[in-house]
């Protein structure tokens, strides 16, 4: 986190209220979910502030990488600036959507979303198949931990043939796909948990 760093936020009493219960596992189209999130109203606010307001949820755009059988997950050792989350394996890559997504002023809460999910994905991975893309599947949220009250997930699903295709690059330690089943033997993130439950519900 950078001093002056402003992130994406929506102020959590205009979201609907299945959205951010103390947990929120909300399988939802795209359509409905930038529907409600444009009528909201967005705004950039300092990261540090926004990190110690509950008041608000940072947007932040999680991508699951699964094989098309769903056989297996791509997983990930947590090791980058969020501290809170070190040591625990993590099945999502994403992060906070800034303002260098946001084109023009008059971009829509969509095309900031893409644009900031997809610089997610391209700094996250040094190469990935070109021809998987990625595909909105719900929104997971928590108040359980001190992470959580302040994030609501939007998730991402990639379904790919050619798991060999996606290289990680230097801040996804351990990288590696796993029989999806065996996850849960894991020590997971709570999102990941949340965002695998989701996937089981579609």
């Amino acid at each position: 986190m950078t001093k002056n760093e402003t992130v994406l936020c929506i102020k959590k009493n205009r979201l609907p209220e299945s959205w951010v219960q103390q947990k929120s596992i909300v399988p939802l189209g795209l359509d409905l979910f930038i529907e409600n999130c444009s009528a909201t109203g967005f705004e950039f606010i300092n990261r540090s502030d926004a990190e110690e307001n509950p008041s608000y949820k940072q947007i932040i755009p999680y991508i699951v990488l699964q094989t098309r059988d769903f056989k297996k997950t791509a997983i990930y050792n947590r090791k980058g600036s969020e501290q809170r989350l070190h040591d625990l394996w993590s099945i999502g890559i994403g992060g906070h959507i800034n303002p260098i997504d946001r084109k023009t002023q008059n971009d829509s809460f969509l095309q900031i979303l893409i644009t900031g999910m997809e610089r997610e994905l391209n700094e996250e991975l040094d190469q990935r198949s070109e021809n998987d893309l990625p595909h909105f599947i719900g929104v997971i949220s928590e108040d359980i931990t001190d992470v959580g009250k302040v994030h609501l997930g939007a998730v991402f699903r990639i379904l790919t043939t050619a798991p060999e295709k996606f290289s990680p690059g230097s801040e996804l330690f351990q990288f590696a796909w796993k029989k999806t089943k065996n996850l849960e033997q894991l020590n997971l993130e709570l999102w990941s948990k949340l965002a695998l439950e989701l996937i089981s519900n579609l």
